[in-house]
């Protein structure tokens, strides 16, 4: 049986914290899986990444979403029913925002993309409370250590977004031999 390209069911499953790797092509892709990752995130179309992974994919970028699985949008967007919502927030008052239009099951914490400066790390724990029970909370900020990694599972959260370098280190297994 084929595993499930359902986000929110792939995040949930297992112990621990699911990493969701932002990649850029094929092979990114394919390696995210091999270390451990349980979902890619991807902003353009990619030839070959169904190929390439078993992993949901979910889609971050303008235009038509392209072989994805869910799909990352704003509170100020229309639900596209075709895919599994993920509902990007940035701060506590989009949160009610995102709440009162779609009532998403799964949040992606984006503080990174706000204009103060404070740390968007502080920023995702800060606003990670408001996130209503039963809801799944994918934090997007720059995260470096399996120890920031575990703070952000310890805080509460389901999955991180990071970039696909060394995925594996992030998931707390040594990567693959190449």
């Amino acid at each position: 049986m084929a595993p499930s390209r359902r986000l929110s069911q792939r995040i949930s499953e297992g112990d621990g914290i699911a990493i969701i790797a932002r990649v850029g092509d094929a092979d990114s892709a394919r390696a995210a899986q091999e270390q451990g990752a349980k979902a890619v995130a991807v902003v353009g179309s990619i030839d070959g990444i169904r190929q390439a992974t078993t992993l949901p994919v979910l889609w971050l970028g303008r235009g038509e979403p392209d072989d994805a699985d869910a799909i990352a949008i704003r509170p100020d967007q229309a639900d596209d029913f075709r895919f599994e919502i993920v509902m990007e927030v940035r701060s506590e008052e989009e949160l009610e925002e995102a709440l009162e239009a779609h009532d998403p099951e799964i949040f992606l914490i984006s503080p990174s993309h706000t204009s103060d400066d404070s740390d968007p790390l502080d920023a995702a724990l800060e606003l990670l409370p408001d996130v209503p029970a039963g809801k799944l909370a994918i934090a997007e900020c720059e995260v470096t250590t399996r120890d920031e990694v575990m703070a952000l599972e310890r805080a509460g959260f389901d999955a991180v977004l990071v970039e696909a370098v060394d995925v594996g280190a992030l998931v707390g297994q040594s990567p693959p031999d190449v």
